[in-house]
Parts: C-alpha cells; structure tokens; sequence
C-alpha cells in the first residue's frame, strides 16, 4: 500500500564561477545553510571561505530557499572571500539552523523546518541590512553632528552656513528586488506600511521615483538619488508619529493616489515630482511639539517664522538645504526655470500641509471642483508639555479630556470625509477605495466611544460618594 507524499518544488541556480557556468539544484523545503552549502561547493570555495552572489547589475542576492531563479544566459556573480571572524551574529545563524536541521532529523516535522527557515530567511536579510548601513550611519554621525550646530532648539540659523554633507563613496544600504506582488501592492493606497524595515522602506521610495518616471525624466543620478534618501532619512526624527515611517507612509499614500487617479495621464512630470517630493519631506525634523506649542511657548522656530506656520516653514527649509548640495541633489541635472517652478510647488504643498489652514483651503477647492482646470501622533506629546509650562491646552488635544475614539472620530468626521466627498467629484474610484472605508472606520469609533461612554457611567455609579448628613 503506498503513501502520500507532499510534492516537492526545486528551483535551478546558475553560477558564474570565474566564467565557468555551473548549475545548481534544490528544493524549497532546503534550508538556508543547505543551499549556502550547496553553492559553496558548486563555486569551489574552500573551508573558511565564504560565497556571495550578485546580479547583473552588481545588486547582492541573499543565499536562501526563497532566493530568485536564473537563466544560464543571466547567472549570479560569485565573489568568494575569507570569512576570520565570522562574528556572533554568524554564529547565533548557525546554531539555530542546526536546532533546526536536528528537530527535522528526530521528529520528521517537515512543516516546522519550512517555517523556521522562513524565519531564518527574514533574520538574515536584517542583518544583513543592519550590517551594510550600520557603517553608512557612522560614516554621517558626524555630518548629523555638524548640522545640528546649525540649530537653535531645532531650527535652522539664517547666518549658519553648514549643510549635511552627503558620503562621497557609493551608499550601501541594500536594494532588494521587489517582487511582483509588492510592486502592485505599492500601486494601491491601502498598502501594509508596517512590516517593512527601514532599509527596505528606502529601496520602496527609491523604486517609485523609477516607476513614476522621475528618474528619466530629471536625469537623476542613480547614487545622487541614494543619497538624497539616506539624508532624508536621518533628517527625520525618532518621534512616535512624525518619524521616517510616517514619511513612508504619505509617500506610499501618494504614489497609490497618482495611480488610482491616473494622474500622470492629467498632470505634467514637473507636478508629479512637486507631489512626491513634497511627500517626503512634509515633516523633516519635526521637534514633536505642534505650531499651538512653538507659538505659545515662543520657541525659535516660532520667533523666526513670526507665529505663521513654525513647523511647516522649518520643514521647507531642511528640505531645501538638503536639496543645496549638489550631492544629494535629485534636481541638479534640471535647468534654472525648472527648477525654480518645482520649488515654489513643494514650498506651496508643504506649507499646506498646516491644519490651521485646511479650512480655507476646502472651502477655495469646493467652489471650484465642479468646473476644476487641471492646466489652471505628536499632538498628545505636545498637550503634556503645555500644561507642564502652564500654557493654554488645544482642547482636542488635552489627554484628560480625549480617547482615541474621539479624536478619531472628530479627524474622520470633520477633516478626512468633506476632503474625500470633494475629491470624489473629479475621482470616483476614490469612493470605494478611500471614502466608503472612512465611513466604516468612523462607524467603528463611534462604537467604541459608545462602550467607553456606557463603561464610563458604570464606574460613576460604583465610585464613593460622599454622604451628606
């Protein structure tokens, strides 16, 4: 009587070992020092040596089961080099693939030994990531240092002449290949923002400014371009809210928006590069602390910008000193005129982005929407430091006073629904996407602040009272 047997999947690697082709095959339940070994030996490495792969292209390709298929027409790279001090992080690798190859041995669990390597899969490519941009960071420590002399209380001095220096070499934080299924989903505006590394979030952007066509057009040059990111990036503080994944996710947001909406198709290349630009750099170094605080405490930023939009003025103003260096530079290869109209966009978005001002700028887009011409989490931070500095409290932003229903709820409500209403008149596919979704996410709050209000009573009814005689 025979048995089933689950059906295995290989997959073919062809090497380039000093222009010898050699072929390679395993299976996907193999694990990942299986095929590290597997490659090893077809590249002839010798005991102490170790071997890494590189596309056409020279973009480094991770060892693992899930590791891209080639062509003999297209093989890896092999670039062999000896490994004396293979290091802790190595080590721990390799005891948990050993924990893992015995458990497969002596309980037969084929299922567990997929999802452990899986998981060695994901460890690896961290720290692989961490190790290529950990000497990066510490190369621009002290460029980071150098700009902050630059700053009162976080802003940026009118005499002060330093600007971060970007790193001459090549960057080197790692560009995975992205595969189909996130390049499609980057396309949409309800992409997964959360499980990405930072690393992979800066190979994300970078890959939209290729999508869009900003590279061609603008003649960007490919490190110019790495450059600028990683600027970008360690511009942006480690704050709760306004920090580099918030910039991810506006400029993920952004990008969906443009496909959706079809915007290229209304839209010169000129103003899709004003949109994304100013996307991520809408809040660099962002203090935490809102304009309600920097105006009343009377802070620098407050003092420099006379009261009218402090932080929205700040975050221009890194943006364009980023942008002053030829080096990180994108929009260096633009001529004068050009680049002066992509300015004044990403002065005029920016400085929109101040909620002060979201009033007006609704009523002014809703009276012309019918006839429109397309040629023509920081807040509660900054209410504790108020009260703290015996400054008036923004109502909705008093932790006393607002749950996270209510002030989901007023956002929603108030902010986010009129918006999309508005915009739906020249874009209908946002009402399914992005419309009927607020709706359920406010009717979501609204129960929630309902079992808060009903728990609320129930604790008022059971609390001491005080007995009058």
């Amino acid at each position: 009587m025979g048995t089933a047997s689950s059906t295995v999947h290989t997959k073919a690697i062809h090497l380039d070992v000093e222009g010898k082709i050699q072929k390679v095959i395993f299976s996907h339940l193999s694990s990942p020092s299986d095929v590290r070994e597997a490659l090893s030996v077809a590249a002839g490495a010798l005991r102490g040596e170790v071997v890494t792969l590189v596309d056409q292209v020279g973009n480094p390709v991770g060892i693992n089961p899930k590791m891209p298929a080639n062509s003999e027409s297209f093989p890896y790279k092999v670039i062999v080099v000896t490994d004396e001090e293979p290091g802790q992080e190595k080590h721990l690798q390799n005891v948990f693939v050993e924990i893992a190859q015995h458990l497969s041995r002596v309980l037969g669990i084929n299922d567990f030994k997929e999802e452990l390597s899986a998981k060695l899969d994901v460890l690896e490519r961290r720290m692989d990531a961490d190790r290529l941009r950990a000497t990066e960071i510490a190369r621009c420590t002290e460029d980071i240092k150098k700009l902050r002399l630059g700053y009162v209380c976080g802003c940026v001095t009118p005499a002060s002449s330093k600007r971060l220096t970007p790193r001459r070499d090549i960057p080197t934080y790692p560009k995975y290949t992205l595969s189909e299924e996130t390049i499609e989903a980057l396309k949409q505006p309800t992409f997964d923002i959360w499980q990405w590394a930072p690393n992979e979030m800066l190979s994300c952007i970078e890959y939209m400014y290729h999508d869009l066509g900003l590279v061609q057009e603008f003649n960007i040059n490919s490190i110019t371009l790495k450059r600028w990111l990683l600027c970008i990036q360690e511009n942006y503080r480690d704050n709760p809210f306004h920090n580099f994944r918030h910039c991810f996710c506006v400029t993920q947001m952004m990008h969906g928006m443009i496909h959706l909406c079809n915007l290229k198709d209304l839209l010169s290349m000129a103003d899709i590069a004003v949109l994304m630009t100013a996307a991520v750099c809408h809040d660099l170094d962002h203090p935490g602390y809102n304009n309600t605080y920097q105006i009343n405490a009377h802070t620098e930023l407050a003092i420099r910008y006379n009261n009218i939009s402090p932080l929205e003025n700040h975050h221009c103003a890194v943006a364009f000193q980023i942008l002053s260096n030829p080096e990180s530079n994108i929009f260096g290869n633009t001529d004068t005129e050009l680049f002066r109209q992509i300015r004044e966009g990403m002065i005029e978005l920016i400085l929109a982005t101040d909620m002060a001002i979201h009033g007006g700028i609704m009523q002014e887009f809703t009276q012309c929407v019918d006839n429109f011409d397309y040629e023509n989490r920081d807040h509660l931070r900054s209410s504790e430091r108020e009260k703290s500095e015996g400054l008036p409290v923004s109502t909705f932003m008093d932790r006393d006073i607002v749950t996270k229903p209510k002030i989901q709820i007023g956002f929603i409500q108030l902010i986010l629904i009129p918006m999309f209403e508005a915009m739906v008149k020249l874009f209908t596919q946002l009402n399914e996407v992005m419309l009927q979704p607020l709706r359920e996410s406010r009717d979501r709050y609204e129960e929630l602040k309902q079992s808060e209000d009903a728990m609320n009573e129930v604790m008022t009814d059971f609390s001491p009272r005080t007995r009058v005689a």
